[in-house]
């Protein structure tokens, strides 16, 4: 658990309490969390010291005739090794949860949103959803020169300090302190690099992420996603060809791009799991559910007529049978080398007319579409036989590298739905997340991140999808609290530069804009699907803001004498939200309880049980731990405790305590019975 960095309010003292945390970021390198995921992949290259054998490794290259070593080439910027050194890291804030969304319309939500810095979230995120997370999507600031982006970073070390870390000199050190506040390609790599290693942890091995871009930062984005997830992880750049821009200079800019990558190029480009399945397909199927053949035709004929759909490729699939709704295409090889043997029509019992270019496939894929009856036979045999495609297939095409929309629909979706103009300025087309969401087709049961969350168009796309196909998708946004005003010296509000819209519609912050979207998306599906909406839609989410603490807490912790018999202050309560500045009832028990619970690897809809032990009230999960908080842990508590693991009322591994609560004899008694008990309980002190 970690609370603050310490040093910035003890550099003048000698000595002053750490938390755990802090004591460990003092030890980090830049390559400490490369270190760490190497030993999980390579154990075998690391000694019983911990360091890496490198000859032992460059011996295995050599063996394989592998000359990466020498031939390799990577990304340099300044600010590079304190951005590796950043995603090595423990978080040092505190996770506050949002006691009226999560205890009201949010209580059996599993969807996720974090209001705080999103380096800061991630981090957090680590324990309990590395390996988890199916998707990544994110629009990170584009780096215009437009007030769009300033390294918000700030380096919390002293220069001193900076020198060590880096084996830096002082000259060097300016440089690197000189993107602060700049827009600079450096900045903005710094920025963006803890953050993409951060995230490619929490893939799992079949994930993906899409990244959207302009072109002032493409290439530069394309050189950290090549470092961070390897060259042959990247699977495309796609262009978004949308509205032109206003102000041309010469041309006028029309695209953007996503740039998609994958965790592991094995699993993630199994065929079988990628393929964009039409939004529409349910609906249509439903439609011509059990009608004729010339009846359901005639439905998607009129169907695809009234939405005008004509242009679009759902509208091949205007045929019909026991099979479902399907599309037809020739089987016949556009390269003109393909097969020419003689193939018979089962309606006729007569031989196929032979493609002139020959069949696209041999005869063993032939007999295997015959059984499946994917072929469409013709009653004439001087016609072709064609290849059905259904509608229902996992598979239906790849996705495109080039995309169409009009961009500028997604600001009037968004002013629609608020009942208001400019509320925030140039979200991502809805159309677009559906679209990248639903080229991942692994399961409908899959988890979305997005931690440049904006205006939640990532949310509104799960729970479109999840409406559509009744899939149980579930969402995790991140959203740092912009704010939509400044105040001048008087303490009067005035709006910021493209705030007022939002500013003048009650919203303070981009986060407020990006919940109470999700709160009016999930309210438009239910009235669009008040009939076929799935028992199991979730059209909520729990709320948890992302905060440091205080100076006051942090100059408590820095004072805490764990020899001292009696404890003066309260420290549990500076962590309440109340303390912490922050909106909402929540206690400083329920705060390090929640962060706790992140750390040790437990997701956010963990069932917690409170154990009373006379007037002082633990808290117990999964039979595994006990989290004992609050003060007022005394003699009386530890002799229940000690009886109740004796006589196994109660079973738990290891008993967490939090440091600052208990005094040094408080903390000799417990640890001393615990020693004593026949089965092993561990106790684990966290300051």
């Amino acid at each position: 658990m970690t609370f603050a960095k310490l040093y910035q309010l003890t550099k003048s003292r000698r000595n002053f309490m750490q938390t755990d945390n802090e004591k460990y970021n003092e030890t980090v390198q830049p390559n400490t969390a490369f270190l760490n995921e190497l030993k999980d992949k390579l154990p075998e290259f690391f000694t019983n010291n911990g360091s890496f054998d490198l000859n032992k490794f460059m011996s295995q290259l050599k063996d394989k005739n592998i000359n990466e070593l020498s031939e390799g080439y990577q990304l340099d910027f300044i600010g590079k090794g304190y951005a590796r050194r950043q995603a090595g890291e423990m978080s040092t804030t505190v996770i506050v949860p949002d006691k009226k969304q999560n205890m009201g319309e949010g209580k059996n939500s599993k969807n996720l949103f974090f209001t705080g810095d999103n380096l800061e979230v991630l981090r957090h995120l680590q324990s309990a959803y590395t390996n988890k997370v199916d998707v990544i999507y994110i629009d990170p600031p584009y780096n215009t020169g437009k007030d769009d982006f300033a390294y918000p970073d700030k380096f919390e070390y002293s220069d001193d300090k900076l020198k060590e870390m880096f084996g830096i000199d002082e000259d060097q050190v300016e440089h690197l302190k000189s993107i602060q506040g700049k827009s600079s390609h450096s900045a903005w790599l710094t920025f963006m690099y803890p953050r993409l290693a951060l995230a490619k942890r929490l893939l799992t091995a079949e994930g993906v992420m899409f990244v959207s871009i302009d072109d002032n930062e493409v290439e530069q984005l394309r050189g950290i996603m090549d470092e961070i997830f390897g060259e042959t992880n990247f699977i495309a750049q796609m262009i978004i060809d949308g509205t032109p821009k206003n102000d041309p200079l010469l041309v006028a800019t029309s695209h953007e791009y996503v740039l998609v990558y994958c965790k592991s190029e094995v699993d993630a480009r199994k065929v079988d799991d990628w393929g964009y399945i039409h939004p529409l397909n349910k609906k249509i199927n439903d439609m011509v559910s059990g009608k004729t053949k010339e009846v359901a035709e005639r439905i998607l004929k009129e169907f695809y007529e009234k939405n005008d759909l004509k242009k679009d490729n759902i509208s091949n699939y205007k045929y019909f049978d026991d099979g479902g709704v399907y599309r037809i295409g020739p089987i016949d090889d556009p390269q003109g080398r393909g097969p020419k043997d003689i193939r018979i029509n089962p309606l006729t019992g007569e031989p196929l007319k032979v493609p002139s270019r020959g069949w696209s496939c041999n005869i063993e894929t032939w007999d295997r579409w015959k059984k499946q009856n994917l072929i469409e036979f013709p009653l004439d045999n001087k016609k072709l036989a064609s290849k059905k495609t259904y509608l229902t297939q996992d598979k239906l095409e790849v996705g495109r590298s080039v995309l169409k929309m009009q961009t500028r629909k997604s600001t009037q979706y968004l002013n629609n739905m608020f009942d208001k103009k400019g509320v925030f300025k140039n979200p991502k087309p809805l159309e677009l997340l559906t679209y990248l969401l639903s080229l991942h087709q692994i399961d409908k049961d899959m988890v979305v991140l997005d931690f440049f969350a904006g205006s939640a168009t990532t949310a509104d796309a799960v729970m479109q999808l999840n409406a559509e196909d009744g899939g149980n998708r579930q969402f995790i946004m991140a959203q740092l609290p912009e704010k939509t005003y400044t105040v001048n010296s008087d303490g009067t509000e005035v709006p910021t530069k493209g705030g007022k819209a939002a500013y003048d519609a009650g919203f303070k912050s981009i986060d407020e804009i990006s919940r109470e979207r999700i709160r009016r998306a999930a309210k438009k599906i239910r009235e669009d699907n008040e009939l076929t909406l799935p028992e199991n839609f979730d059209g909520s989410f729990k709320h948890y803001r992302v905060v440091k603490p205080i100076k006051q807490t942090l100059e408590n912790i820095e004072d805490f004498d764990p020899n001292n018999t009696n404890l003066f202050t309260n420290m549990v309560d500076g962590f309440s939200s109340q303390s912490l500045e922050v909106a909402g009832d929540t206690a400083g028990e329920d705060t390090i309880l929640t962060t706790w619970l992140a750390k040790d690897g437990y997701s956010f809809d963990t069932n917690v049980e409170e154990i009373n032990f006379g007037n002082y009230t633990a808290h117990q999960v999964e039979n595994n731990r006990l989290y004992l908080i609050n003060e007022d842990w005394g003699a009386d508590q530890t002799r229940e405790l000690l009886n109740q693991l004796g006589t196994h009322q109660l079973e738990v591994q290891s008993v967490v305590l939090f440091g600052y609560s208990f005094n040094v004899a408080e903390l000799r008694e417990l640890e001393n019975g615990l020693k004593q008990l026949d089965s092993k309980v561990t106790l684990i002190k966290r300051y």
